[in-house]
């Protein structure tokens, strides 16, 4: 079974949320997952995946502002912060950072919970991590 895994991380690119759908569903379904479990943040910066209106819609709702750039599909094209963007390579670094750990990288558990498990064992270490380690002071916080 493929499977496509969904994450939340603080500005700092600790993880704090996981979600493992599918791998051949829309990551509107991990979105939505995700929603309600969100922590409380200014913004909320995404890949082209997570363009719909009901999702930008809904993080206004909360009090987020969506920095996702559009679907290359999309009619009408939407504006983000092209500047603030750029700062999406933190989750990019934790995902690559987990695959570190070879029994994520190699899928090696096939069963889907006993690889969030592994993904949640990681995810621990890497939070831990990253919080007994200082930041550059010139890194500003978007959350």
């Amino acid at each position: 079974m493929d499977t496509k895994l969904h994450a939340v991380t603080d500005t700092r690119g600790r993880p704090i949320r996981f979600f493992m759908s599918a791998g051949q569903v829309s990551d509107y379904i991990g979105a939505r997952a995700l929603m309600s479990s969100l922590p409380i943040a200014d913004w909320l910066i995404a890949d082209r995946g997570y363009d719909a209106d009901w999702f930008r819609d809904a993080l206004r709702d909360k009090g987020i502002q969506a920095c996702i750039p559009g679907r290359k599909s999309r009619d009408k094209p939407v504006r983000y912060d092209k500047r603030r963007y750029k700062r999406r390579n933190r989750i990019e670094i934790m995902f690559g950072r987990l695959k570190d750990w070879r029994r994520i990288a190699t899928r090696y558990d096939r069963c889907p919970k006993v690889f969030l498990s592994a993904v949640a064992l990681a995810a621990t270490v890497l939070f831990w991590l990253r919080n007994s380690m200082s930041l550059e002071p010139n890194v500003a916080s978007t959350g």
